[in-house]
């Protein structure tokens, strides 16, 4: 199971290296997976304290944010995959498209998210409850009380963890930070207010609320609306980290609001294979045609996938074996019968290779 490069699980326990020789590679960006530290920012300091209370939520938060990313694009052209999928200031992530502004974004939210929940169910210590405005009017008719999910605590410890990948000062840099605050922002914008009625018999004469997150696919259909609508960002060709540079960056991304996902590069085309670039592009990939649950989206993923691309779709057809009809028998088994069910599957497939083969022709 692949895992973004963030402080993650001790996989493998080793012995703490140096405080001065971890210092020198967090500061160089060349720590990595399964590495018993974290590169935190001074406000924690770099300490395996930090690391040990929270890096397996940062690690399950990371793990969120790719799983939610494959859902989100599993019928795009680019559909999340693993080499791009890892994070960290120029080595992982080498585009600055609008692609890795979702990745940016999708994996800061995961983190923070699970943070959260996690310290709403009792996982750290040192927090609990947003109980900071109990009590106080909150709008006509209710009144903050109750537990809300204390994503104050879950920004603070994600950006010490998830920001401090970004050592550099340059405009991809700032780029990476302004996507990371975007899914944090995500997070809070679909928190959920959850309210308990008072009253006599029930008459709901006033309200006690709190806020709740929302489930984590919520915050992917976000962000996935604010990658259609990212903003490219124009700057200099060759801006760098130059006093004015840098100055000239902070005041460009100080300008777009936070709740922006960003890039500064144009997104290459994705049906076509490169191989410099690590792309497969969609021949061979499947799509989807019929099915009562399907979303516009998914039924035209044919096209959208083959079609658009100058590629045709094949039908193939295919028996699956599956255990069915399974019953229990004291003590204590269960035995299942072997169904089997033909199904019908679609895949882009070269014009001239189908028609070499006597595929289906399948019209959009």
């Amino acid at each position: 199971m692949f895992f973004l490069v963030f402080c993650t699980v001790l996989l493998h326990p080793s012995r703490p290296r140096s405080s001065r020789t971890h210092n020198m590679q967090c500061r160089a960006g060349k720590l990595h997976l399964q590495q018993p530290h974290c590169c935190v920012g001074s406000g924690w300091g770099y300490t395996s304290f930090a690391y040990l209370i929270y890096s397996s939520s940062v690690a399950a938060g990371a793990q969120s944010g790719i799983e939610e990313c494959k859902f989100q694009f599993a019928w795009d052209r680019w559909n999340c995959p693993e080499r791009a999928l890892q994070l960290s200031s120029h080595g992982g992530l080498r585009s600055a498209n609008r692609e890795t502004a979702f990745v940016h974004a999708i994996s800061s939210a995961g983190v923070m998210y699970t943070l959260t929940r996690n310290c709403s169910l009792g996982d750290f210590d040192n927090c609990g409850c947003d109980d900071s405005r109990n009590g106080q009017l909150g709008g006509q008719g209710w009144l903050w009380g109750g537990c809300s999910d204390n994503v104050g605590f879950g920004e603070a410890i994600s950006k010490q963890f998830v920001d401090a990948l970004e050592t550099g000062q340059d405009a991809r840099a700032a780029m990476n930070l302004h996507n990371n605050e975007a899914g944090r922002k995500a997070v809070k914008g679909t928190m959920k207010r959850t309210c308990k009625c008072h009253g006599v018999s029930g008459s709901c004469t006033t309200q006690t609320c709190w806020l709740q997150l929302p489930e984590f696919r919520e915050v992917g259909t976000y962000l996935k609306e604010r990658y259609h609508k990212a903003l490219k960002v124009d700057l200099l060709q060759g801006a760098g980290n130059s006093a004015a540079s840098r100055g000239a960056i902070a005041e460009t991304f100080s300008s777009i609001s936070k709740k922006e996902l960003v890039h500064l590069e144009d997104s290459p085309d994705y049906c076509l294979e490169n191989k410099t670039l690590g792309l497969l592009g969609t021949e061979g990939r499947e799509c989807l045609k019929r099915g009562k649950a399907l979303s516009k989206w998914e039924k035209r993923s044919c096209r959208r996938l083959c079609g658009d691309c100058g590629l045709a779709v094949e039908e193939r057809r295919a028996e699956m074996v599956s255990s069915c009809n399974c019953k229990f028998h004291w003590c204590c088994a269960v035995r299942c019968e072997q169904c089997r069910k033909r199904v019908t599957k679609y895949f882009c497939v070269r014009k001239e290779k189908r028609e070499r083969s006597g595929g289906t022709k399948i019209k959009f």
